[in-house]
């Protein structure tokens, strides 16, 4: 059984209004336990809109989302508790920060999701400190002396902390610096893997889909247009352009690097895989023409 799923989900937004407008439609998707899923798609295609629906910030227009087999809607007094299954870190959420210290922010969450259990709590606390790599003296600090990245590991080891069964992430990599983007995503990734959780990424950065997602869904004018293995979908590359989005700039290489001429093997997606496929043509010679 899918840990969470869609079923002809759609959202309109002010309808009977000059302002109406279809913001998703027909959406069917369906993730299992573990797996992890990059949702990517030009801006105003949908992505926020969906996972929106998936905790239940937003009610269905018509359609469906279940949470292991049962519509969250079913009982819509109970939907608060849906956000404890389903955890989801909005873009920026450091900007939803309010705690005296950091160690109190992550607490939150546990906290209103009725435990109360102290040792519990401070069990939860520093797991999930540890996961996003917060030193254990920034957790008595004001969440407000901290640097961006260190708001950013508070405001994501919230979430973590309720143990959720789904974790959506939506842009958590933005604004960040390449080294500050590259700890987060492998934060989330280590994470991912000790605990099983699934995972849905919301990312505008190909390299950071292609690095860390085992499929991706692919969204255009608020309809999923592919939803595939990362490999195969990248492998579409031209169909990606033709909607507005980018490829990993190792498959842009790769590309050009064939239409020369070049028997480069298979498109890559990530520099290991590009490495692995051009180190025996390199050790060759490295002409490899085809």
């Amino acid at each position: 059984m899918p840990v969470i799923e869609t079923r002809n989900l759609s959202y309109t937004y002010s309808p009977g209004t000059p302002f109406h407008k279809d913001a998703i439609t027909d959406i069917t998707f369906a993730a299992q336990k573990g797996d992890f899923i990059g949702i990517i798609g030009h801006t105003g295609s949908g992505k926020s809109t969906l996972v929106q629906h998936l905790n239940g910030l937003l009610r269905p227009t018509s359609g469906q989302v279940l949470v292991s087999g049962v519509d969250i809607w079913q009982q819509p007094k109970k939907i608060r508790s849906v956000r404890f299954k389903v955890g989801l870190v909005f873009q920026y959420p450091e900007h939803q920060l309010f705690e005296e210290t950091a160690y109190k922010d992550i607490a939150f969450g546990p906290k209103n999701m009725g435990l109360n259990n102290d040792d519990e709590i401070d069990k939860r606390v520093r797991l999930a400190a540890q996961f996003v790599g917060l030193r254990e003296e920034l957790l008595q600090k004001s969440p407000f002396e901290l640097s961006g990245g260190e708001k950013r590991r508070v405001a994501i080891a919230g979430v973590m902390a309720m143990q959720p069964d789904v974790l959506i992430l939506d842009e958590p990599t933005a604004g960040l610096d390449p080294r500050g983007r590259d700890m987060i995503l492998q934060q989330i990734l280590d994470y991912q893997k000790q605990n099983q959780t699934t995972v849905l990424l919301v990312s505008h950065n190909m390299e950071d889909i292609a690095r860390s997602a085992k499929k991706v869904l692919v969204m255009n004018h608020g309809r999923i247009v592919m939803l595939d293995e990362t490999a195969e979908v990248f492998s579409r590359a031209h169909e990606l352009e033709s909607i507005g989005l980018d490829v990993p700039a190792v498959t842009r290489i790769f590309m050009s690097l064939r239409k020369k001429g070049f028997n480069v093997g298979p498109n890559a997606y990530t520099v290991k895989q590009a490495y692995d496929r051009l180190l025996p043509l390199l050790k060759k010679g490295g002409s490899a023409n085809a």
